[in-house]
């Protein structure tokens, strides 16, 4: 095993340089699902391949049906080290709303903050500075070394944040390129900002637009009203339905495929020390809801959940319009656990709307995603390589912990690559992601960097 200690103390002596690259990569206004943003996507794309190529990559900027894709490669010592993959994403949410930015959103600062100094721009943390962090960890090896320990192919998408629309037909048509033992992703969280996690649950997700239509125009309500069914209404009944008075999902079989929480999973959650006081007080909320007879970590890790996203109709401009809408939609999105089936839940949601719709109104459904849930095995010789190095650095032994998230290429990975993913993140409860003013602690990110440094070591090791 190549010496990892003076690795190590490159990527600290070069930390101050590694926090510049990524002010520069923040500036860029890679937002994805806008398309007056697309020129900005590019130049992401084309800096990522560059930096890549940069630390002795053979790195190229793929064209798809939408966003590009970055590939690289590079070979590492050779011999039987294993080749490991690292998927990330170079695009970002949009900034809105502008005006609850405290600076502006890809001009990045560094600010105080209760763990330190912190660096506050879009994508701070989601994801191109926890992309940086492997990068940097790239660099520190070729510095010290000239090459990292293991063979290593990178795939970064610019389709994340919009639905990842061309990143299934971009895996499954390069299935040879993207063959690796292992895929690291840092795209989730730690534990606390003293102790790493690695993530082994991620839920599905089925999300959905749904909106319901009535009369064939706009009505005065005055002489409409009440003589037939106003879309809003009859919408905003039928979400009140979704749920019992338990919180439970009231769609037919829902929890086909949920199953409870082994013994030994529970302990250990129940180890953490979890103040879900705490954890809900951040958000402004005095006490915990949800589920009946779940935890707060249940109901974020274990548990299938059921949530109007967004729900608009009629007139929402200021002032008065008394009108009955020709319309109404939601948007809705179901995070799966277990072997719930997202084709299933989506049907049954379907039926469930189209059971309660009067007569006089049909619904048009449209879908912005539907992936099942991931179960990481714990057994796996790299999640243990990837445990070691984490202690390492953080002398302390990483957790394993669920995620309430989902990440679409994980599953994907999964199914097409056949491999599994080690999600190690370096994200925060408080890093705002998606919100204005996100964040990326200064000790996360040099955290980041040094882990991945020290978990490259420990796969080299790994014996196929």
């Amino acid at each position: 095993m190549r010496d990892v200690a003076p690795v190590l103390t490159a990527a600290e002596r070069g930390f101050e340089a590694s926090i510049d690259r990524l002010k520069h990569y923040l500036r860029i206004e890679s937002v994805s699902t806008d398309p007056a943003f697309a020129g900005k996507v590019r130049q992401a794309a084309d800096w990522s391949a560059t930096t890549l190529a940069d630390l002795g990559f053979d790195a190229k900027v793929v064209a798809t049906g939408g966003h590009p894709m970055v590939l690289a490669h590079h070979p590492g010592p050779g011999g039987s080290a294993p080749r490991i993959l690292y998927y990330g994403h170079y695009d970002v949410q949009p900034a809105d709303p502008l005006e609850l930015w405290e600076s502006g959103p890809f001009d990045p600062v560094i600010v105080d903050g209760p763990g330190g100094k912190r660096i506050v721009a879009r994508g701070a943390v989601d994801d191109k500075g926890q992309v940086m962090t492997f990068l940097e960890a790239f660099r520190a090896w070729k510095e010290v070394h000239g090459t990292p320990p293991c063979a290593i192919t990178v795939m970064l998408e610019g389709e994340e944040e919009s639905g990842s629309p061309s990143l299934e037909p971009f895996v499954r048509g390069h299935r040879k390129e993207l063959a690796a033992d292992a895929c690291v992703v840092s795209d989730t969280g730690m534990w606390d900002a003293r102790t790493p996690a690695i993530t082994t649950r991620l839920r599905g997700l089925v999300y959905v637009e749904v909106t319901v239509r009535g009369p064939s125009h706009d009505l005065h309500s005055g002489m409409f009203g009440g003589t037939l069914p106003n879309p809003i209404n009859v919408l905003a009944s039928i979400v009140g339905e979704l749920h019992d008075r338990d919180r439970r999902v009231q769609l037919e079989g829902f929890y086909d495929g949920v199953g409870e929480l082994p013994t030994e999973i529970r302990a250990q959650w129940e180890s953490l020390g979890f103040d879900e006081l705490e954890y809900l007080g951040g958000a402004g909320i005095p006490k915990p809801f949800g589920e009946t007879g779940r935890t707060t970590l249940e109901r974020m890790w274990s548990r299938p959940t059921l949530d109007c996203n967004g729900i608009f109709g009629g007139y929402t401009q200021k002032g008065a319009k008394t009108v009955i809408p020709a319309e109404a939609t939601v948007k809705l999105s179901c995070r799966l656990v277990g072997t719930q089936d997202p084709q299933r839940v989506f049907a049954s949601l379907k039926d469930f709307f189209e059971q309660r719709l009067p007569a006089g109104c049909r619904a048009e459904w449209h879908s912005h995603g539907l992936n099942p849930a991931i179960e990481v095995p714990t057994t796996s010789p790299f999640l243990g390589a990837a445990r070691r190095g984490l202690e390492r650095v953080y002398g302390r032994p990483a957790v394993l912990i669920g995620s309430g998230g989902s990440i679409p290429a994980v599953g994907l990975i999964q199914r097409e690559l056949g491999i599994d993913s080690l999600l190690v993140g370096f994200g925060l409860d408080d890093d705002r992601v998606h919100s204005p003013n996100e964040k990326f602690d200064l000790a996360c990110y040099r955290g980041g960097i040094l882990s991945h440094a020290a978990m490259l070591a420990e796969f080299a090791a790994v014996r196929r």
